[in-house]
Protein backbone atom coordinates (compact mmCIF):
# COMPACT_ATOMS: atom_id res chain seq x y z
CA UNK A 1 0.00 0.00 0.00
CA UNK A 2 1.19 3.51 -0.86
CA UNK A 3 -0.13 7.01 -0.26
CA UNK A 4 0.33 10.44 -1.83
CA UNK A 5 -0.74 13.71 -0.26
CA UNK A 6 -0.75 16.77 -2.50
CA UNK A 7 -1.06 19.80 -0.27
CA UNK A 8 -1.54 23.41 -1.28
CA UNK A 9 -1.55 26.53 0.90
CA UNK A 10 -4.35 29.11 0.80
CA UNK A 11 -6.32 27.15 -1.79
CA UNK A 12 -9.77 28.66 -2.21
CA UNK A 13 -12.59 26.19 -2.49
CA UNK A 14 -14.83 28.71 -4.26
CA UNK A 15 -12.25 29.11 -7.07
CA UNK A 16 -12.35 25.42 -8.08
CA UNK A 17 -14.64 23.96 -10.76
CA UNK A 18 -15.71 20.97 -8.60
CA UNK A 19 -17.11 23.49 -6.12
CA UNK A 20 -18.99 25.53 -8.70
CA UNK A 21 -16.48 28.04 -10.11
CA UNK A 22 -16.97 28.60 -13.83
CA UNK A 23 -14.25 31.11 -14.71
CA UNK A 24 -10.94 29.73 -13.44
CA UNK A 25 -8.86 27.42 -15.62
CA UNK A 26 -8.43 24.32 -13.46
CA UNK A 27 -9.25 21.23 -15.54
CA UNK A 28 -7.17 18.89 -13.40
CA UNK A 29 -9.16 19.66 -10.26
CA UNK A 30 -12.26 18.76 -12.28
CA UNK A 31 -10.49 15.60 -13.43
CA UNK A 32 -9.59 14.79 -9.82
CA UNK A 33 -13.23 15.12 -8.72
CA UNK A 34 -14.23 12.58 -11.37
CA UNK A 35 -11.67 10.10 -10.03
CA UNK A 36 -11.93 10.70 -6.26
CA UNK A 37 -14.43 11.52 -3.55
CA UNK A 38 -15.16 15.23 -3.06
CA UNK A 39 -15.94 16.42 0.47
CA UNK A 40 -18.51 19.21 0.60
CA UNK A 41 -18.37 19.77 4.34
CA UNK A 42 -14.62 19.90 5.08
CA UNK A 43 -13.43 22.48 7.61
CA UNK A 44 -10.16 23.78 8.93
CA UNK A 45 -9.23 23.46 12.60
CA UNK A 46 -6.22 25.42 13.84
CA UNK A 47 -4.81 28.27 11.79
CA UNK A 48 -2.83 29.49 10.06
CA UNK A 49 0.06 27.53 8.49
CA UNK A 50 2.02 25.65 11.16
CA UNK A 51 -0.89 25.19 13.59
CA UNK A 52 -2.69 23.44 10.72
CA UNK A 53 0.35 21.25 10.06
CA UNK A 54 0.56 20.27 13.69
CA UNK A 55 -2.99 18.97 13.28
CA UNK A 56 -1.96 17.01 10.19
CA UNK A 57 0.74 15.31 12.27
CA UNK A 58 -1.19 14.78 15.50
CA UNK A 59 -4.89 14.65 14.66
CA UNK A 60 -5.48 17.12 17.50
CA UNK A 61 -6.48 20.79 17.68
CA UNK A 62 -3.60 23.17 18.34
CA UNK A 63 -5.18 26.61 18.84
CA UNK A 64 -6.78 26.18 22.26
CA UNK A 65 -3.48 25.59 24.08
CA UNK A 66 -0.81 27.51 22.24
CA UNK A 67 0.04 29.73 19.30
CA UNK A 68 2.18 29.00 16.24
CA UNK A 69 5.08 26.71 17.10
CA UNK A 70 6.92 23.42 16.58
CA UNK A 71 5.76 19.92 17.37
CA UNK A 72 5.89 19.28 21.12
CA UNK A 73 7.94 16.49 22.77
CA UNK A 74 4.73 14.68 23.71
CA UNK A 75 3.11 14.92 20.26
CA UNK A 76 2.38 11.77 18.25
CA UNK A 77 3.49 12.56 14.70
CA UNK A 78 1.72 10.66 11.93
CA UNK A 79 4.75 10.55 9.56
CA UNK A 80 6.96 9.41 12.43
CA UNK A 81 4.51 6.70 13.49
CA UNK A 82 4.39 5.47 9.91
CA UNK A 83 8.21 5.50 9.78
CA UNK A 84 8.38 3.52 13.02
CA UNK A 85 6.03 0.93 11.51
CA UNK A 86 7.94 0.24 8.33
CA UNK A 87 6.47 2.91 6.04
CA UNK A 88 9.01 5.14 4.29
CA UNK A 89 7.78 8.74 4.54
CA UNK A 90 9.08 11.52 2.31
CA UNK A 91 8.42 15.27 2.29
CA UNK A 92 9.02 17.44 -0.79
CA UNK A 93 8.13 21.05 -0.09
CA UNK A 94 8.84 24.70 -0.78
CA UNK A 95 6.90 25.83 2.30
CA UNK A 96 9.37 28.19 4.05
CA UNK A 97 7.80 28.04 7.51
CA UNK A 98 9.09 24.50 8.05
CA UNK A 99 12.60 25.87 8.37
CA UNK A 100 11.90 28.75 10.72
CA UNK A 101 12.02 28.66 14.52
CA UNK A 102 8.29 27.96 14.70
CA UNK A 103 8.41 24.93 12.41
CA UNK A 104 11.77 23.40 13.16
CA UNK A 105 10.58 20.00 14.41
CA UNK A 106 8.25 18.95 11.58
CA UNK A 107 10.41 17.88 8.64
CA UNK A 108 12.63 15.68 10.83
CA UNK A 109 9.71 13.37 11.49
CA UNK A 110 9.85 12.06 7.91
CA UNK A 111 12.24 9.33 6.77
CA UNK A 112 13.63 11.67 4.09
CA UNK A 113 12.86 15.20 3.00
CA UNK A 114 13.89 17.88 0.53
CA UNK A 115 13.21 21.58 0.39
CA UNK A 116 13.16 24.22 -2.35
CA UNK A 117 13.82 27.86 -1.62
CA UNK A 118 12.37 31.19 -2.61
CA UNK A 119 8.76 31.56 -1.49
CA UNK A 120 7.36 34.74 0.13
CA UNK A 121 10.52 36.50 1.21
CA UNK A 122 12.31 33.30 2.21
CA UNK A 123 15.84 34.48 3.26
CA UNK A 124 17.41 32.65 0.35
CA UNK A 125 19.73 34.54 -1.98
CA UNK A 126 22.08 37.03 -0.34
CA UNK A 127 22.02 40.36 -2.12
CA UNK A 128 22.95 43.59 -0.35
CA UNK A 129 21.87 46.00 -3.10
CA UNK A 130 18.17 46.60 -3.56
CA UNK A 131 16.70 44.40 -6.31
CA UNK A 132 14.79 45.73 -9.27
CA UNK A 133 11.27 46.33 -8.02
CA UNK A 134 8.13 47.96 -9.46
CA UNK A 135 8.12 51.74 -9.28
CA UNK A 136 4.48 51.58 -8.21
CA UNK A 137 3.15 48.77 -6.02
CA UNK A 138 -0.10 48.79 -4.07
CA UNK A 139 1.41 46.82 -1.21
CA UNK A 140 1.65 49.06 1.86
CA UNK A 141 3.61 46.80 4.23
CA UNK A 142 6.96 46.72 2.43
CA UNK A 143 9.02 44.84 4.97
CA UNK A 144 12.40 43.22 4.52
CA UNK A 145 10.53 40.11 3.34
CA UNK A 146 9.00 42.20 0.55
CA UNK A 147 12.46 43.26 -0.65
CA UNK A 148 13.83 39.72 -0.30
CA UNK A 149 10.95 38.38 -2.35
CA UNK A 150 12.02 40.51 -5.29
CA UNK A 151 15.55 39.17 -4.90
CA UNK A 152 14.16 35.64 -4.96
CA UNK A 153 11.96 36.20 -8.01
CA UNK A 154 15.00 37.14 -10.07
CA UNK A 155 16.34 33.61 -9.48
CA UNK A 156 13.14 31.98 -10.77
CA UNK A 157 12.88 33.52 -14.24
CA UNK A 158 11.23 30.46 -15.82
CA UNK A 159 8.51 28.05 -14.81
CA UNK A 160 11.07 25.23 -14.68
CA UNK A 161 13.02 27.17 -12.03
CA UNK A 162 10.00 28.10 -9.93
CA UNK A 163 10.06 26.49 -6.50
CA UNK A 164 6.60 24.98 -7.03
CA UNK A 165 7.82 23.22 -10.17
CA UNK A 166 10.94 21.96 -8.40
CA UNK A 167 8.81 20.67 -5.52
CA UNK A 168 6.61 18.62 -7.84
CA UNK A 169 9.66 17.48 -9.82
CA UNK A 170 11.05 16.04 -6.59
CA UNK A 171 7.80 14.45 -5.51
CA UNK A 172 7.31 12.83 -8.89
CA UNK A 173 10.90 11.59 -8.86
CA UNK A 174 10.20 9.88 -5.53
CA UNK A 175 7.05 8.27 -6.93
CA UNK A 176 8.74 7.02 -10.09
CA UNK A 177 11.78 5.74 -8.20
CA UNK A 178 9.64 3.81 -5.72
CA UNK A 179 6.64 2.83 -7.83
CA UNK A 180 7.49 -0.88 -7.62
CA UNK A 181 8.14 -0.75 -3.86
CA UNK A 182 5.54 -1.08 -1.13
CA UNK A 183 4.65 0.86 2.03
CA UNK A 184 5.60 4.45 1.35
CA UNK A 185 3.96 7.83 1.83
CA UNK A 186 5.00 11.01 0.00
CA UNK A 187 3.76 14.48 0.90
CA UNK A 188 4.15 16.88 -2.03
CA UNK A 189 3.49 20.26 -0.51
CA UNK A 190 3.71 23.62 -2.22
CA UNK A 191 3.31 27.03 -0.61
CA UNK A 192 1.23 28.15 -3.60
CA UNK A 193 -1.26 29.67 -4.22
CA UNK A 194 -0.31 31.58 -1.05
CA UNK A 195 0.58 35.21 -1.65
CA UNK A 196 2.54 36.71 -3.31
CA UNK A 197 0.75 35.51 -6.43
CA UNK A 198 3.93 34.99 -8.46
CA UNK A 199 3.51 32.92 -11.61
CA UNK A 200 4.69 33.05 -15.20
CA UNK A 201 3.28 34.55 -18.39
CA UNK A 202 1.65 31.41 -19.79
CA UNK A 203 -0.65 31.25 -16.74
CA UNK A 204 -1.35 34.98 -16.68
CA UNK A 205 -2.36 34.74 -20.33
CA UNK A 206 -5.25 32.48 -19.31
CA UNK A 207 -6.92 35.55 -17.77
CA UNK A 208 -6.70 38.39 -20.32
CA UNK A 209 -7.88 41.75 -19.01
CA UNK A 210 -7.14 45.41 -19.55
CA UNK A 211 -5.09 46.76 -16.69
CA UNK A 212 -2.49 49.53 -16.67
CA UNK A 213 -2.42 50.27 -12.95
CA UNK A 214 0.28 49.70 -10.31
CA UNK A 215 1.83 46.31 -9.65
CA UNK A 216 -0.46 44.31 -7.37
CA UNK A 217 0.01 40.62 -6.62
CA UNK A 218 0.54 40.71 -2.84
CA UNK A 219 -2.38 42.18 -0.88
CA UNK A 220 -1.85 43.26 2.69
CA UNK A 221 -4.09 41.67 5.32
CA UNK A 222 -6.65 44.47 5.59
CA UNK A 223 -9.90 45.85 4.26
CA UNK A 224 -10.05 46.55 0.53
CA UNK A 225 -9.06 50.13 -0.29
CA UNK A 226 -8.13 49.62 -3.93
CA UNK A 227 -10.29 50.37 -6.97
CA UNK A 228 -12.36 47.56 -8.44
CA UNK A 229 -9.98 47.32 -11.42
CA UNK A 230 -7.01 46.96 -9.08
CA UNK A 231 -8.81 44.40 -6.92
CA UNK A 232 -9.92 42.37 -9.93
CA UNK A 233 -6.36 42.38 -11.24
CA UNK A 234 -5.16 40.83 -7.99
CA UNK A 235 -7.84 38.16 -8.28
CA UNK A 236 -6.61 37.33 -11.78
CA UNK A 237 -3.05 37.11 -10.43
CA UNK A 238 -4.29 34.62 -7.81
CA UNK A 239 -6.17 32.71 -10.51
CA UNK A 240 -3.03 32.50 -12.65
CA UNK A 241 -1.11 30.95 -9.76
CA UNK A 242 -4.06 28.64 -9.08
CA UNK A 243 -3.84 27.45 -12.69
CA UNK A 244 -0.15 26.74 -12.20
CA UNK A 245 -1.12 24.62 -9.16
CA UNK A 246 -3.70 22.85 -11.30
CA UNK A 247 -1.00 22.03 -13.86
CA UNK A 248 1.21 20.58 -11.12
CA UNK A 249 -1.69 18.50 -9.82
CA UNK A 250 -2.22 17.22 -13.36
CA UNK A 251 1.36 15.97 -13.44
CA UNK A 252 0.62 13.80 -10.38
CA UNK A 253 -2.58 12.45 -11.92
CA UNK A 254 -0.72 11.70 -15.15
CA UNK A 255 1.90 9.69 -13.29
CA UNK A 256 -0.76 7.75 -11.38
CA UNK A 257 -2.30 6.88 -14.75
CA UNK A 258 1.03 5.98 -16.33
CA UNK A 259 2.22 3.77 -13.49
CA UNK A 260 -1.24 2.34 -12.71
CA UNK A 261 -1.01 3.51 -9.11
CA UNK A 262 -4.77 3.81 -8.64
CA UNK A 263 -4.93 0.12 -7.72
CA UNK A 264 -2.92 0.38 -4.50
CA UNK A 265 -2.23 4.06 -3.78
CA UNK A 266 -4.27 6.44 -1.66
CA UNK A 267 -4.42 10.05 -2.89
CA UNK A 268 -5.39 13.00 -0.70
CA UNK A 269 -5.51 16.58 -2.05
CA UNK A 270 -5.97 19.23 0.60
CA UNK A 271 -5.11 22.67 1.92
CA UNK A 272 -4.71 24.39 5.29
CA UNK A 273 -7.06 27.37 4.79
CA UNK A 274 -8.36 29.75 2.14
CA UNK A 275 -7.79 33.43 1.40
CA UNK A 276 -10.15 36.38 1.17
CA UNK A 277 -9.91 38.08 -2.22
CA UNK A 278 -12.18 41.04 -1.55
CA UNK A 279 -15.21 39.20 -0.21
CA UNK A 280 -16.96 41.35 2.43
CA UNK A 281 -14.38 44.01 1.60
CA UNK A 282 -11.39 42.07 3.00
CA UNK A 283 -8.01 40.82 1.82
CA UNK A 284 -6.10 37.98 3.42
CA UNK A 285 -6.71 36.14 6.67
CA UNK A 286 -6.00 36.25 10.43
CA UNK A 287 -6.94 39.92 10.98
CA UNK A 288 -10.67 39.35 10.48
CA UNK A 289 -13.03 36.63 11.73
CA UNK A 290 -12.58 33.19 10.20
CA UNK A 291 -15.28 33.42 7.56
CA UNK A 292 -16.19 30.48 5.33
CA UNK A 293 -13.88 31.57 2.50
CA UNK A 294 -11.05 30.83 4.94
CA UNK A 295 -12.22 27.69 6.72
CA UNK A 296 -14.69 25.83 4.49
CA UNK A 297 -12.10 23.86 2.58
CA UNK A 298 -11.69 21.85 -0.60
CA UNK A 299 -10.80 18.22 0.10
CA UNK A 300 -10.50 15.21 -2.20
CA UNK A 301 -9.62 11.61 -1.40
CA UNK A 302 -9.14 8.39 -3.36
CA UNK A 303 -8.96 5.17 -1.37
CA UNK A 304 -8.12 2.08 -3.46
CA UNK A 305 -9.77 -0.13 -0.85
CA UNK A 306 -13.21 1.38 -1.55
CA UNK A 307 -12.72 2.51 -5.16
CA UNK A 308 -15.40 5.18 -4.64
CA UNK A 309 -15.00 7.74 -7.41
CA UNK A 310 -16.94 10.72 -8.69
CA UNK A 311 -18.98 10.78 -5.49
CA UNK A 312 -19.56 13.54 -2.93
CA UNK A 313 -19.74 13.36 0.86
CA UNK A 314 -21.68 15.64 3.20
CA UNK A 315 -20.17 14.36 6.47
CA UNK A 316 -18.53 17.02 8.64
CA UNK A 317 -14.77 16.44 8.40
CA UNK A 318 -11.68 18.42 9.42
CA UNK A 319 -7.92 18.69 9.13
CA UNK A 320 -7.56 16.56 12.28
CA UNK A 321 -8.97 13.62 10.28
CA UNK A 322 -5.99 13.37 7.91
CA UNK A 323 -3.58 11.68 10.35
CA UNK A 324 -6.00 8.92 11.38
CA UNK A 325 -6.94 8.39 7.72
CA UNK A 326 -3.34 7.66 6.76
CA UNK A 327 -2.57 5.62 9.87
CA UNK A 328 -5.66 3.50 9.29
CA UNK A 329 -4.76 3.00 5.62
CA UNK A 330 -1.37 1.53 6.54
CA UNK A 331 -2.75 -0.52 9.43
CA UNK A 332 -0.92 1.50 12.08
CA UNK A 333 -2.65 1.90 15.42
CA UNK A 334 -4.23 5.31 15.91
CA UNK A 335 -2.99 6.87 19.19
CA UNK A 336 -5.53 7.31 21.95
CA UNK A 337 -4.80 11.06 22.02
CA UNK A 338 -5.99 11.51 18.42
CA UNK A 339 -9.27 13.37 18.16
CA UNK A 340 -9.84 12.97 14.44
CA UNK A 341 -11.28 9.94 12.67
CA UNK A 342 -10.59 8.30 9.30
CA UNK A 343 -12.30 10.15 6.47
CA UNK A 344 -15.60 8.49 5.47
CA UNK A 345 -14.55 7.82 1.88
CA UNK A 346 -16.54 4.63 1.39
CA UNK A 347 -19.90 5.99 2.54
CA UNK A 348 -21.39 9.22 3.86
CA UNK A 349 -21.09 8.31 7.53
CA UNK A 350 -21.26 11.00 10.22
CA UNK A 351 -18.08 11.14 12.31
CA UNK A 352 -18.82 14.26 14.40
CA UNK A 353 -21.70 16.54 15.33
CA UNK A 354 -19.65 19.70 15.53
CA UNK A 355 -16.27 21.09 14.50
CA UNK A 356 -14.12 23.63 16.34
CA UNK A 357 -11.81 26.01 14.49
CA UNK A 358 -9.84 29.16 15.16
CA UNK A 359 -6.53 30.84 15.89
CA UNK A 360 -4.88 31.18 19.28
CA UNK A 361 -6.22 34.19 21.15
CA UNK A 362 -8.89 35.01 18.58
CA UNK A 363 -12.47 33.90 18.08
CA UNK A 364 -13.22 30.33 19.09
CA UNK A 365 -15.59 29.02 16.43
CA UNK A 366 -17.87 26.05 16.03
CA UNK A 367 -20.06 24.73 13.24
CA UNK A 368 -22.57 21.92 13.04
CA UNK A 369 -22.60 22.20 9.25
CA UNK A 370 -25.52 24.62 9.15
CA UNK A 371 -24.79 27.25 11.77
CA UNK A 372 -21.45 28.91 12.43
CA UNK A 373 -20.90 30.46 15.87
CA UNK A 374 -17.91 32.76 16.31
CA UNK A 375 -17.32 33.50 19.98
CA UNK A 376 -15.31 36.64 20.76
CA UNK A 377 -13.67 37.35 24.07
CA UNK A 378 -16.20 38.74 26.55
CA UNK A 379 -14.17 41.80 27.59
CA UNK A 380 -11.98 44.19 25.56
CA UNK A 381 -8.76 43.17 27.33
CA UNK A 382 -8.92 39.53 26.13
CA UNK A 383 -7.59 38.07 29.36
CA UNK A 384 -6.60 35.67 30.69
CA UNK A 385 -4.82 34.28 27.63
CA UNK A 386 -2.20 31.68 28.44
CA UNK A 387 0.28 29.68 26.35
CA UNK A 388 0.94 26.04 27.23
CA UNK A 389 4.10 24.74 25.56
CA UNK A 390 7.49 23.15 26.00
CA UNK A 391 8.73 24.66 22.72
CA UNK A 392 8.68 28.44 23.32
CA UNK A 393 9.19 29.79 19.83
CA UNK A 394 7.01 31.94 17.59
CA UNK A 395 6.98 31.92 13.80
CA UNK A 396 10.46 33.34 13.23
CA UNK A 397 11.83 34.04 16.68
CA UNK A 398 12.18 32.62 20.15
CA UNK A 399 10.08 33.73 23.09
CA UNK A 400 11.73 36.76 24.66
CA UNK A 401 12.91 36.75 28.27
CA UNK A 402 10.08 39.19 29.03
CA UNK A 403 7.50 36.70 27.73
CA UNK A 404 8.99 34.00 29.93
CA UNK A 405 9.16 36.17 33.04
CA UNK A 406 5.87 34.93 34.51
CA UNK A 407 6.14 31.29 33.43
CA UNK A 408 5.10 28.51 35.72
CA UNK A 409 4.66 24.77 35.41
CA UNK A 410 1.11 23.70 34.64
CA UNK A 411 -0.38 20.38 35.59
CA UNK A 412 -0.26 17.79 32.78
CA UNK A 413 -3.06 17.55 30.24
CA UNK A 414 -4.32 14.10 29.34
CA UNK A 415 -2.49 14.27 26.00
CA UNK A 416 0.91 15.39 27.37
CA UNK A 417 1.74 11.88 28.60
CA UNK A 418 2.21 12.94 32.20
CA UNK A 419 4.47 15.86 31.28
CA UNK A 420 3.89 19.32 32.69
CA UNK A 421 4.00 22.24 30.25
CA UNK A 422 5.26 25.77 30.67
CA UNK A 423 2.38 28.18 31.22
CA UNK A 424 2.80 31.89 30.59
CA UNK A 425 0.87 34.91 29.41
CA UNK A 426 0.04 34.77 25.73
CA UNK A 427 -0.55 37.37 23.04
CA UNK A 428 -2.91 37.45 20.08
CA UNK A 429 -2.48 38.99 16.65
CA UNK A 430 -5.86 40.72 16.79
CA UNK A 431 -8.51 41.33 19.43
CA UNK A 432 -11.66 39.43 18.50
CA UNK A 433 -13.70 41.75 20.74
CA UNK A 434 -13.40 44.40 18.01
CA UNK A 435 -15.38 42.12 15.68
CA UNK A 436 -17.88 40.91 18.27
CA UNK A 437 -19.56 37.55 18.64
CA UNK A 438 -21.16 36.38 15.39
CA UNK A 439 -23.79 33.76 14.59
CA UNK A 440 -24.68 32.78 11.02
CA UNK A 441 -27.22 30.46 9.42
CA UNK A 442 -25.45 29.12 6.34
CA UNK A 443 -28.69 27.78 4.92
CA UNK A 444 -30.37 31.19 4.82
CA UNK A 445 -27.20 33.31 4.59
CA UNK A 446 -24.41 31.35 2.86
CA UNK A 447 -22.36 34.52 2.29
CA UNK A 448 -22.40 35.30 6.05
CA UNK A 449 -23.61 38.86 5.54
CA UNK A 450 -26.36 39.01 8.18
CA UNK A 451 -25.36 37.91 11.69
CA UNK A 452 -28.18 36.57 13.83
CA UNK A 453 -29.22 37.62 17.32
CA UNK A 454 -31.16 34.46 18.19
CA UNK A 455 -30.79 33.44 21.83
CA UNK A 456 -32.14 29.92 21.33
CA UNK A 457 -29.76 29.06 18.51
CA UNK A 458 -26.82 30.77 20.22
CA UNK A 459 -27.49 28.83 23.42
CA UNK A 460 -27.41 25.53 21.52
CA UNK A 461 -24.25 26.44 19.58
CA UNK A 462 -22.51 27.78 22.69
CA UNK A 463 -23.25 24.51 24.48
CA UNK A 464 -21.84 22.57 21.50
CA UNK A 465 -18.73 24.75 21.68
CA UNK A 466 -18.30 24.21 25.41
CA UNK A 467 -18.78 20.45 25.06
CA UNK A 468 -16.07 20.27 22.40
CA UNK A 469 -13.72 22.55 24.33
CA UNK A 470 -14.07 20.33 27.39
CA UNK A 471 -13.49 17.20 25.30
CA UNK A 472 -10.30 18.85 24.03
CA UNK A 473 -9.15 19.78 27.55
CA UNK A 474 -9.16 23.50 26.79
CA UNK A 475 -7.37 25.27 29.66
CA UNK A 476 -9.43 27.29 32.17
CA UNK A 477 -8.10 30.55 30.72
CA UNK A 478 -9.95 29.92 27.45
CA UNK A 479 -13.30 29.59 29.19
CA UNK A 480 -12.61 32.66 31.29
CA UNK A 481 -11.63 34.99 28.45
CA UNK A 482 -14.64 33.87 26.40
CA UNK A 483 -17.05 34.21 29.33
CA UNK A 484 -18.13 30.57 29.11
CA UNK A 485 -18.58 28.11 31.99
CA UNK A 486 -15.76 25.64 32.52
CA UNK A 487 -18.25 23.39 34.34
CA UNK A 488 -22.00 23.09 34.15
CA UNK A 489 -24.44 24.10 31.42
CA UNK A 490 -24.37 27.24 29.31
CA UNK A 491 -27.14 29.62 30.38
CA UNK A 492 -28.74 32.80 29.02
CA UNK A 493 -26.29 34.82 31.11
CA UNK A 494 -23.43 33.53 28.95
CA UNK A 495 -24.78 34.72 25.58
CA UNK A 496 -22.95 37.50 23.72
CA UNK A 497 -24.23 37.77 20.13
CA UNK A 498 -26.99 40.23 20.99
CA UNK A 499 -24.88 42.22 23.45
CA UNK A 500 -21.98 42.60 21.00
CA UNK A 501 -24.10 43.06 17.88
CA UNK A 502 -23.53 46.80 17.46
CA UNK A 503 -19.75 46.36 17.60
CA UNK A 504 -19.97 43.43 15.17
CA UNK A 505 -21.94 45.51 12.65
CA UNK A 506 -19.36 48.32 12.83
CA UNK A 507 -16.54 45.86 12.11
CA UNK A 508 -18.48 44.35 9.19
CA UNK A 509 -18.87 47.70 7.41
CA UNK A 510 -16.89 47.98 4.21
CA UNK A 511 -14.50 50.91 4.07
CA UNK A 512 -15.56 53.44 1.41
CA UNK A 513 -12.97 54.63 -1.13
CA UNK A 514 -10.72 57.50 -0.13
CA UNK A 515 -12.40 59.96 -2.46
CA UNK A 516 -15.69 59.61 -0.61
CA UNK A 517 -14.24 61.32 2.47
CA UNK A 518 -13.88 65.12 2.79
CA UNK A 519 -10.34 66.45 2.39
CA UNK A 520 -8.49 69.64 3.19
CA UNK A 521 -5.02 70.49 4.44
CA UNK A 522 -5.49 67.46 6.69
CA UNK A 523 -7.44 64.33 5.88
CA UNK A 524 -7.73 60.64 6.70
CA UNK A 525 -4.72 60.16 4.41
CA UNK A 526 -2.52 62.36 6.59
CA UNK A 527 0.14 60.35 8.46
CA UNK A 528 -0.70 59.77 12.10
CA UNK A 529 2.44 61.61 13.20
CA UNK A 530 1.14 64.72 11.40
CA UNK A 531 -2.17 64.49 13.25
CA UNK A 532 -0.26 64.05 16.51
CA UNK A 533 1.86 67.14 15.94
CA UNK A 534 -1.03 69.44 15.04
CA UNK A 535 -2.86 70.57 18.23
CA UNK A 536 -6.17 71.13 16.47
CA UNK A 537 -6.03 67.75 14.70
CA UNK A 538 -5.05 65.96 17.89
CA UNK A 539 -8.04 67.52 19.63
CA UNK A 540 -10.27 66.10 16.90
CA UNK A 541 -8.72 62.67 17.39
CA UNK A 542 -9.65 62.92 21.07
CA UNK A 543 -13.18 64.00 20.12
CA UNK A 544 -13.95 61.33 17.54
CA UNK A 545 -11.55 58.50 18.43
CA UNK A 546 -10.82 58.81 22.16
CA UNK A 547 -9.70 55.20 22.54
CA UNK A 548 -7.11 55.70 19.81
CA UNK A 549 -5.93 59.00 21.26
CA UNK A 550 -5.24 57.39 24.62
CA UNK A 551 -3.46 54.34 23.21
CA UNK A 552 0.09 53.79 22.05
CA UNK A 553 -1.01 53.19 18.45
CA UNK A 554 -0.42 56.80 17.47
CA UNK A 555 3.22 56.53 18.51
CA UNK A 556 3.72 53.06 17.05
CA UNK A 557 2.12 53.72 13.66
CA UNK A 558 3.19 57.30 13.02
CA UNK A 559 3.97 57.03 9.26
CA UNK A 560 0.72 55.16 8.58
CA UNK A 561 -2.36 57.16 7.61
CA UNK A 562 -5.52 56.91 9.65
CA UNK A 563 -7.30 55.60 6.55
CA UNK A 564 -4.82 52.73 6.20
CA UNK A 565 -4.97 52.06 9.92
CA UNK A 566 -8.77 51.84 9.73
CA UNK A 567 -8.33 49.37 6.85
CA UNK A 568 -6.08 47.13 8.94
CA UNK A 569 -7.87 47.46 12.30
CA UNK A 570 -11.57 47.13 11.56
CA UNK A 571 -13.93 48.00 14.38
CA UNK A 572 -12.02 50.97 15.80
CA UNK A 573 -14.65 53.34 14.44
CA UNK A 574 -17.82 53.23 12.36
CA UNK A 575 -17.80 54.61 8.83
CA UNK A 576 -20.06 57.41 10.07
CA UNK A 577 -17.48 58.33 12.72
CA UNK A 578 -14.73 58.37 10.12
CA UNK A 579 -16.84 60.60 7.86
CA UNK A 580 -17.50 63.05 10.69
CA UNK A 581 -13.84 63.06 11.67
CA UNK A 582 -12.78 63.68 8.07
CA UNK A 583 -15.27 66.54 7.74
CA UNK A 584 -13.92 68.22 10.88
CA UNK A 585 -10.31 67.63 9.77
CA UNK A 586 -10.99 69.33 6.45
CA UNK A 587 -11.80 72.57 8.28
CA UNK A 588 -8.49 72.69 10.19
Amino acid sequence: MKAIMVMFDSLNRRMLPPYGCDWTHAPNFARLAERAVTFDNAWAGSMPCMPARREIHTGRYNFLHRSWGPLEPFDDSMPELLKQNGVHTHLASDHPHYWEDGGATYHGRYSTWEFFRGQEGDPWKGQVAFPEMPVEDLKTMRTTAYVQDWVNRSHMPTEAEHSQTLTFDAGLEFIRTNAAADRWFVQIETFDPHEPFFSHKNYKDLYPHDYDGPHFDWPDYKRVTETEDEAQHARYEYAALLSMCDHSLGRVLDMMDELNLWDDTMLIVNTDHGFLLGERGWWGKSVQPWYNELVHLPLFAWDPRTRAMGERRQALVQTIDLAPTLLDFFGVQIPADTQGAPLPVAADTEIRAGALFGMFGGHVNVTDGRYVYMRANSTPDNVPLQEHTLMPTHMRWRFSPAELADLELAEPFGFTKGVRTLRMSGHSLVNSYMHGTLLFDLSADPQQLNPLADDEIELRMAQLMVDLMRANEAPPSQFQRLGLPEHGPVGPEHLLARAQRDQALIAMEQLPPRDEFPTGRLSLDSPLYVLMSDPAALELVRKHLPALAESEFLQMLGPLSLYNFAAMAAGIASVETLRNFAADLATV
